[in-house]
Formats: C-alpha cells, structure tokens, sequence
C-alpha cells in the first residue's frame, strides 16, 4: 500500500539548548507514560518502546531515569494531553499533539505559530478524520506471510502489513498496540523495532514548493521550539 508515516527517530540538535529541548521533550513524555501505565517496562509496553527510542536519539540515561524516577514518587506535574488541529502553509493539514500543565497557556501559543505563517488553528476534528490513528511497528524480516498469522492467532485487528527491503511494517489501530507488540514478541522472541509508536497518518499526501515549503519548515520549527509540543504529523510532501 505504501502509506508514509514519520520516523519518530529526532535529528540530533547541534547545540546545547536544542539537545536540552530534545531531552525535556522526552523526558515529559516518559514521565506522563510512567505515571499513567506503570514505572516497569515489562508491564508498560508503551514505556518500554518510548525508552528504546530516547535510548536511539541519545537521550542520556539520567534524564530518563529520573522522569521514571519522578513517576514512581507519584508528585510532580499534573501533564493533560492536548491536541489541535488546522491547515498550514501550502493548504496542508497538520495535527500537533501537546502535553501541558497549562492548556490555556499552550493553545495560546500553539495559535500563534499558526498566524505567524498566515494560517489559522481549526476546530477539533477539522483535519484529523483525514488520518489513520495507528499503531505503526517496524522491523527486519523477510516473512510477511508468518508475521500475519502471527497477529491473526492473536486476534490482532491488522490494517495493513508491507514488506519492502528487508523491513516489515506493521499497521493497526492505535488501540491494538499493546495486543500487536506482545503478539509480535511472543511469537518471535526479542526484536529490535526501528518504529514502534502510535502515529497520525495521513490518508493522502500533498506536494508543496517553493515558498509554500520554505513557510512549512519555518512552521514547523516554530511548533517544535515549544516545550509543550511533543509531536507534529502532517501530509506535507517536498
């Protein structure tokens, strides 16, 4: 089917101060995950899988120990997850997922990024039914056929499986993540996953350029500048 999705994986900052948001970034998202699902990540596999990517971008094991450790204490910030929606440069659509300990403070500045390259914030749902809501695994393989029956036998409801260079992705609904990973693990043993996250993925793609690209870079390097936003999905293609 060849759907595209956004590789979580960061592209590592190159300056102190970017790094430093990188590691807050994940160190809020481990913490809220800790907090909500348990501090083990064998019983939390959404904890597991978003250690195993701090540990990919390089986050250093200090910062996520001590969300965890924070977590297990049971104090600290009360985080509620915000997501808006609306169109960005180029006509495109774009989902900013937040997690807050303001919610008025962040829609407030979430807005401002938007009027800042001329667009305006939507309603809720105004782009969002335009996406999949997946839980999105991948990893090496060769055996599609095998991974399928695997997650059948699970009664795992699969969206869609591809093969493609040695890599097999799996697509669900994000409300199958946990059932799909234990399947997978269950029947395979211990894997390394390349992806393992739940994403918004666009149904269709649009190609931008020209000025229309140059405005949705700088958007979204306004989105990411903010501490309160975790992640930015859209259908933009340049």
């Amino acid at each position: 089917m060849g759907r595209a999705f956004q590789n979580r994986k960061e592209s590592m900052a190159k300056t102190s101060d970017q790094k430093a948001k990188v590691y807050s970034k994940y160190g809020r998202e481990i913490y809220v995950c800790a907090k909500s699902g348990g501090i083990d990540p064998n019983g939390n596999l959404a904890l597991r899988g978003m250690i195993e990517r701090a540990k990919k971008d390089q986050v250093p094991t200090h910062v996520i120990e001590k969300a965890i450790d924070k977590a297990k204490g049971g104090g600290g910030e009360d985080f509620d997850t915000a997501r808006y929606e609306g169109f960005g440069p180029g006509n495109t659509m774009v989902i900013v997922d937040c997690l807050s300990d303001n919610p008025n403070r962040t829609f407030g500045d979430v807005r401002t990024c938007f009027n800042k390259v001329k667009c305006k914030i939507g309603t809720q749902g105004s782009v969002s039914h335009m996406f999949d809501h997946s839980a999105i695994l991948v990893f090496s393989g060769d055996d599609e056929e095998a991974v399928l029956e695997a997650l059948m036998m699970a009664d795992v409801d699969v969206t869609d499986i591809e093969l493609d260079d040695g890599k097999v992705t799996v697509f669900a609904p994000n409300t199958e993540y946990n059932k799909a990973k234990t399947a997978l693990l269950d029947a395979f043993g211990e894997m390394e996953f390349d992806v393992d996250e739940i994403q918004f993925v666009p149904q269709n793609t649009l190609e931008i350029s020209g000025e229309d690209v140059e405005q949705f870079e700088r958007f979204l390097d306004l989105l990411n500048d903010l501490d309160d936003v975790q992640r930015v999905y859209h259908n933009a293609e340049f």
